[in-house]
C-alpha cells in the first residue's frame, strides 16, 4: 500500500517548518510520551503508543503517525508493515503537556495488531474481559513478517 503525503493541513502544529511547539511537551524520564490515536471521523479511541521528540516531529513533517517502540527501541510509522497507516488530520496535547492526541484517519480499517479496529475491544463485565469486536483483517496476512 503506498503512503502519500497527505495535503498541508492548516491546523497542524508546526505547518509552517517550525518545532517550537516540541517544547512544549512534557517527556518522561526516557523522552517519551503517550500518544492517543483517535479516528477523526467518529472519535472512536483506536491505540495508545509512544513517541520520543522526533517521532513528533517526523508526524507533523509527513502526516502520517509515527511511534516510537519501546521494546524494539526505535521509530516505527503506522503501517509500514501492516499497510494500516493512520494520516494524521491534527495533533493535539492535553493540559498538562504530558499526553498527546493525534487525530487520524484510519487507512486499512484495522488499528490493533489483532486485526481489529481498535486496540481497545475488550470490556468488563462481570469482573472478566470480554471481547466486543470483530477480527477485520486476519493478522498472519496483515503482516510482511510474523507476528510476535
Amino acid at each position: 500500500m503506498s503512503c502519500a503525503a497527505p495535503a498541508a493541513v492548516p491546523d497542524r502544529p508546526g505547518a509552517d517548518g517550525g518545532t517550537g511547539w516540541l517544547d512544549q511537551v512534557v517527556f518522561d524520564a526516557a523522552g517519551l510520551v503517550p500518544v492517543i490515536a483517535q479516528q477523526v471521523a467518529d472519535r472512536r479511541v483506536l491505540m495508545l503508543a509512544w513517541a520520543d521528540r522526533a517521532a513528533l516531529e517526523q508526524t507533523q513533517r509527513s502526516g502520517f503517525a509515527t511511534y516510537y517502540s519501546r521494546s524494539r527501541k526505535r521509530q516505527w510509522r503506522k503501517g509500514e508493515e501492516s499497510g494500516n497507516a493512520q494520516r494524521v488530520h491534527e495533533i493535539r496535547i492535553d493540559c498538562d503537556g504530558d499526553a498527546v492526541l493525534y487525530l487520524v484517519d484510519q487507512q486499512g480499517g484495522a488499528a490493533c495488531h489483532t486485526g481489529r479496529a481498535s486496540c481497545f475491544y475488550r470490556r468488563l463485565e462481570d469482573g472478566a474481559w470480554v471481547s466486543t469486536d470483530p477480527v477485520l483483517i486476519d493478522p498472519a496476512t496483515m503482516y510482511r513478517r510474523p507476528v510476535a
